[in-house]
């Protein structure tokens, strides 16, 4: 937290000390919604329910909305049922669903019981919904016209209803609830009173469906630059709408699972302070255990070539640099590839484009580095040509399969359901350590003649 921030704690604190809950109020007021939490994070749970109780209905809800689990229920069990009442009347259904889904059992049966009946209907709608799924994450708080309605009629409508609404930046024009076009609110601001929505409307909306997953949804929103994205079921009927703030949330999300698994660590909800040292521990080992396995699968390899080893000693020198370079050519290019897949920039199809194009750059990087480590072999094995030659070629040929393989892994896996980032730095690397030595031994022995 920045020093302004960190001086609102402390003055929280000292209000606080003081009773003076009137002033506390007033600076409250000045704050957004974040940087209270951030505030609330550095205060004790009595504390915490104190400046909560003293935040107005709608900001308290925003608030409760951008904390953190534990947070929350530790606010729940501190609240009284007519204040978490309030608290939940002025949630949006969508974040009211994420809430629940992050909460123990008992805790969302008191969540449940202090909302109303049309808003439990609306949130048991989005609980069925698949996980990761567009549905899952959509607001079905959204302003829908008509046709036939005039410009005046539509504003009239916003003004009435857009209150309680997410976003009324785009309306969607239903026809027996089915989508049938949309209207900006600044096409509505610029067009005459007496003109029909039918005739200023967007009949080429772009949407997406409820089951579709939630990434690609997100990538939608971001790729058009969309406010937000209508959402449709099975019969073409709308149903709800995934704004922006909910995309960058997903985004964040996802981003986050890929970094994990491209570090050998398995996926977890929880901030890094927030997860146990047991915990941590339990992600990170499955992913070690394995890449320790299979590495002997490496040193068995190296004993059938225990003969080549000691008719030529030197060779194994060159093991780590060769193994180190293969290992990091081919995250290189499986780090590119799986953003690509990740940002929709590559697709399966792209297949033998991306590995034309990975050999082309195996071949001008692998030929570089031959001719340094051939310099480099010069000078410190007394001119040892041979040496130099069957190194560079080594040198070359693993490059140009370490890019290969690094770029077509993560294709395959989202070819066949996968998560490309699975196919990141950790596995490619044990790939490669064993065709790396494979490569190397084979064109030793065949140029040494061992």
């Amino acid at each position: 937290m920045d020093q302004e921030n960190r001086l609102d704690v402390e003055q929280i604190i000292e209000l606080l000390e003081i009773h003076d809950f009137k002033k506390l109020k007033e600076e409250l007021e000045t704050l957004h919604p974040v940087d209270i939490v951030e505030c609330l994070e550095e205060l004790d749970k009595k504390q915490r329910t104190l400046v909560f109780r003293l935040l107005a209905k709608e900001e308290a809800a925003e608030v409760f909305t951008d904390m953190n689990s534990e947070m929350r229920e530790d606010l729940i069990n501190a609240l009284t049922d007519s204040e978490l009442e309030e608290v939940m009347e002025e949630m949006y259904v969508d974040d009211t669903v994420d809430v629940l889904e992050e909460m123990p059992a008992n805790v969302v049966d008191r969540l449940l019981a202090a909302t109303d009946e049309d808003t439990r209907q609306k949130i048991n709608s989005l609980l069925q919904y698949p996980e990761d799924s567009a549905g899952s994450i959509m607001n079905i708080e959204y302003i829908s016209l008509r046709r036939e309605m005039t410009v005046a009629d539509a504003i009239l409508k916003i003004r009435q209803v857009g209150i309680n609404k997410e976003t009324i930046y785009t309306c969607y024009v239903t026809e027996k609830k089915k989508l049938i076009g949309m209207v900006d609110v600044k096409d509505l601001l610029t067009a005459g009173e007496s003109r029909l929505i039918g005739d200023i409307m967007d009949e080429n909306v772009l949407y997406a469906r409820t089951l579709d997953d939630q990434e690609h949804v997100a990538n939608m929103i971001n790729k058009y630059g969309l406010v937000a994205i209508p959402i449709i079921d099975h019969e073409d009927c709308l149903v709800g709408i995934v704004t922006v703030d909910d995309a960058m949330l997903v985004l964040q999300d996802e981003t986050t699972e890929d970094i994990s698994i491209m570090a050998g660590v398995s996926p977890n909800e929880d901030s890094y302070f927030e997860t146990s040292v047991f915990q941590q521990a339990k992600n990170r080992t499955p992913w070690l255990m394995l890449l320790m396995l299979s590495a002997t699968v490496t040193g068995e390899i190296l004993g059938y070539y225990e003969n080549a080893m000691a008719a030529m000693p030197v060779l194994i020198t060159f093991i780590p640099m060769l193994m180190g370079t293969g290992g990091n050519c081919g995250s290189q290019s499986s780090t590119l590839v799986i953003r690509g897949l990740a940002v929709g920039e590559i697709e399966f199809s792209d297949i033998f484009k991306v590995i034309f194009k990975e050999i082309r750059v195996a071949l001008i990087v692998g030929t570089l580095l031959a001719v340094v480590n051939g310099i480099r072999i010069c000078i410190m094995y007394d001119r040892n040509l041979m040496l130099a030659v069957a190194l560079g070629v080594t040198m070359i040929a693993v490059v140009a399969m370490a890019k290969c393989i690094g770029c077509i892994l993560p294709l395959v896996a989202k070819k066949i359901g996968l998560d490309p980032a699975i196919m990141a730095a950790p596995l490619i690397t044990t790939i490669l350590d064993t065709c790396t030595i494979l490569v190397y031994f084979n064109i030793v022995t065949a140029v040494f003649q061992i």
